[in-house]
């Protein structure tokens, strides 16, 4: 039912041991207690070096340098503190419709987050439970002292998970070790000895247990030795309206500034900590905290230049900051932007400012300081294309009047085929039956040729029971190469249902639907532009690689330029929608002919634009560099809708570090045509 091959390998049994059996024969007959040992006492002598007495936490940017204003740019630039956002947008952060929080906050999406936030997957309910993960792991300092940075990694790990509003006292955590082919040399066993004290002493004093880990003792190659490496991995849940995200929200905020104490072995005092964690939970909880940064490898001057990257936010010291306090990390402090009004003991360090550039005595455009943090790993994961020369145009119809179905339905019916490698069907449906619709998810089924026909003649059927046919998103084919949502297309090309999709909307006033991989099949069967299944020729629209040849998942804005639509019919041409997006083959591509013909009746439904709500081939706001910015198009009617944003990843709570209207009401609008 499900298309997948399936075959029963064991049964689990209540006497505790492993027997396999090969053509009726016992080959294995083994006791848990002898697998669980390796069949083997093993032991061996560890010895534990003192760290060297040099600063526990050097940085890319050293204490020795004397000019503040170029540590601020080499400790943006330092790979421990640099940008991601290349590699962190090839994958897709918004599938399932929980993404509380994007990697990436704010207008700009530029402010990245400490900690993951997803909303627990359901079916049909709103969920408010969201699951919190953060980790923590600095190897300059686990490289001076594995016990100090296995200690400090737990420290991290958990402190963020408090920036982002979570109950530090309900953490579990979970550890990956990595660390250098280890042999017989006690010195080389201390390293994880070290760290596993480190981590272990941390758990006592945070009162915090691990349920899980992996290590790997390989870490060698010739004389190549990795870092000594303990990662940690906090995990905990918390309720939606506890949480908050990490970027400065508005100029004029006091911006406070807490740490505890350190004892005289550079270790964090453990009650002072906890006494932060309890301070920065409260502010959150009261509502006196808008956004929280704890401070780790690059000091408080990553803190701050983060948090303002998001909304190109300024920030004004008003309380001088030493430059070992400014670059120096100091896991378990905490940078919060206060709320209006909101009154605190706490130090206050300075103010958010209108004007985006750091000031201390200096000026720091923030400009400068993006383009460095974010410029140093362009070259290996790049977000940016050369843009194309022109402008997209701004395309804008609205109509006057909007097909109708001859017949009404009081619960429209849609059918969600789920073909191998679709993976949004559940947040589809969902999104239609909040609507009023009843939706049925049906699974195409090509194990055999036998599968592949009884799969047709359901649909068949299927299709003609229904009053829409909606193609969700996905990788169908694993995104085959030049020409994803083939296996689709080919398949709705058989001829029985063929004549039922055109039944379907040629006789019964039927809607079709089709996002990301749905509308990928739809340019290729012909129905956008033409309203029809029909040949593809050589100068029709398609949908090819993206510009920057890689997947991006990302939100993206886009304009209403067309209302034609029934999808779109509650929708004002020149409204503005922050939709999700997660594709590699997303570029709209037509010849200037077709673009005119589609603009001259109305078909070019949506554009991507910039923050002034502008078409762009910035590749920023536009993934794809499509022609003419466009993000969708319908068929001549508007009776069928294709576009690339994911409209269904929507609902209360989701992506909430990026400002914008979520909700295209696009599901709500096709139940509503047929009332």
């Amino acid at each position: 039912e499900e298309n997948l091959e399936a075959v029963a390998v064991a049964t689990v049994t209540e006497e505790p041991r492993m027997v396999i059996h090969w053509r009726g024969k016992e080959i294995v007959n083994l006791s848990r207690r002898f697998i669980d040992t390796n069949g083997a006492h093993q032991e061996t002598t560890v010895h534990v070096a003192m760290p060297k007495e040099k600063d526990s936490a050097e940085t890319g940017a050293t204490l020795a340098e004397n000019n503040v204003k170029d540590r601020w740019l080499k400790n943006l630039k330092n790979l421990n503190v640099c940008s991601q956002k290349g590699l962190v947008e090839m994958f897709d952060s918004t599938i399932g419709a929980g993404s509380v929080v994007m990697p990436y906050g704010g207008a700009t999406q530029m402010t990245p987050t400490q900690c993951m936030m997803g909303m627990l997957p359901t079916l049909t309910a709103q969920c408010d439970t969201v699951t919190m993960m953060s980790y923590g792991f600095d190897p300059y300092l686990s490289s001076w002292s594995p016990f100090h940075g296995a200690a400090y990694a737990v420290v991290d790990s958990v402190a963020k998970i408090a920036a982002g509003g979570g109950d530090v006292s309900r953490i579990r955590l979970t550890f990956q070790e990595y660390f250098k082919k280890l042999g017989q040399d006690p010195y080389r066993w201390g390293e994880p000895f070290a760290a596993l004290l480190g981590a272990y002493h941390a758990q006592m004093g945070l009162k915090l247990p691990a349920i899980g880990g992996k290590d790997s003792m390989s870490g060698t190659f010739e004389h190549i030795d990795v870092p000594p490496t303990l990662v940690s991995f906090a995990v905990t849940t918390q309720n939606t309206d506890k949480i908050i995200s990490d970027e400065f929200k508005k100029a004029g905020s006091k911006v406070a500034y807490i740490r505890p104490e350190y004892n005289a072995d550079r270790l964090v005092d453990f009650d002072s900590l906890k006494k932060v964690f309890k301070t920065v939970e409260g502010l959150i909880a009261d509502g006196k905290a808008v956004s929280v940064w704890t401070v780790t490898y690059g000091g408080i001057a990553e803190a701050v230049a983060k948090m303002g990257f998001g909304n190109r936010i300024g920030f004004r010291f008003t309380d001088k900051l030493t430059a070992e306090e400014l670059f120096k990390p100091c896991y378990g402090s905490f940078v919060i932007e206060l709320a209006d009004g909101a009154e605190t003991d706490l130090r206050i360090i300075g103010e958010t400012t209108e004007k985006f550039a750091i000031e201390n005595g200096y000026t720091i455009d923030g400009e400068k300081l993006m383009a460095l943090w974010s410029g140093k790993l362009e070259k290996i994961f790049p977000t940016k294309v050369a843009e194309p020369a022109e402008k997209p145009e701004v395309y804008s119809y609205k109509a006057e009047t909007r097909p109708a179905p001859a017949i009404k339905v009081a619960k429209p019916k849609v059918l969600i085929p789920v073909f191998p490698g679709t993976n949004c069907e559940y947040d589809t449906a969902r999104a239609f039956e909040k609507a009023g619709a009843e939706a049925e998810i049906f699974v195409i089924r090509n194990l055999t040729g036998d599968m592949i026909e009884e799969s047709v003649q359901a649909m068949e059927k299927l299709i003609k029971q229904s009053q829409i046919v909606m193609l969700p998103g996905g990788f169908s084919g694993g995104d085959e190469p030049d020409g994803s949502g083939k296996f689709i297309v080919s398949f709705l090309r058989n001829p029985r249902l063929t004549d039922a999709i055109h039944d379907l909307l040629g006789n019964r006033d039927g809607l079709m639907l089709g996002i990301c991989n749905g509308f990928q099949a739809l340019i290729k069967l012909g129905l956008v532009p033409y309203g029809k299944i029909t040949p593809m020729r050589d100068d029709s629209p398609t949908l090819t690689f993206n510009t920057i040849a890689r997947h991006q998942s990302k939100m993206v804005n886009t304009r209403i330029a067309s209302n034609k639509s029934p999808w779109l019919s509650s929708c004002n041409v020149g409204d503005i929608h922050n939709i999700a997006i997660s594709h590699g083959e997303g570029r709209f591509t037509a010849t200037p002919e077709e673009v005119a013909r589609l603009a001259a009746n109305g078909q070019i439904a949506t554009q991507y634009v910039d923050l002034d709500g502008v078409p762009t081939f910035d590749i920023q706001f536009n993934p794809n560099t499509s022609v003419q910015a466009i993000e969708g198009i319908t068929s001549p009617d508007g009776r069928v809708l294709g576009k690339m944003g994911h409209s269904e990843r929507k609902g209360d709570n989701v992506c909430k570090n990026v400002p914008g209207e979520k909700d295209q009401q696009i599901f709500e609008n096709g139940v509503k045509y047929f009332k």
